[in-house]
């Protein structure tokens, strides 16, 4: 193995944006991370949202316009039973 050319090896305060904070080891000093085992849904069996960006709110808003058009139009299967029962 070569000399000096691997970062630094040291000990990480790791927090967690649920508040959870710990201590391990890696390269950086701090990291920040948005989910861990505390809140992740995996281990906590409860399910959660994760929208960091904003991603559930905007697809919301780009189809709160369309409404429930596509359920009143009806399916096409559904309407060529409906003319073969007529005829």
């Amino acid at each position: 193995m070569q000399e000096n050319i691997h970062p630094p090896y040291m000990e990480t305060k790791v927090s967690c944006g649920c508040g959870n904070k710990f201590t391990t080891r890696s390269t950086r000093k701090e990291l920040k991370v948005d989910i861990c085992n505390v809140c992740h849904p995996f281990y906590t069996g409860k399910l959660k949202f994760v929208d960091t960006a904003g991603r559930i709110d905007k697809f919301k808003r780009k189809f709160a316009k369309a409404g429930y058009a596509s359920l009143q139009r009806g399916k096409k299967g559904s309407e060529a039973a409906e003319m073969a029962d007529g005829e």
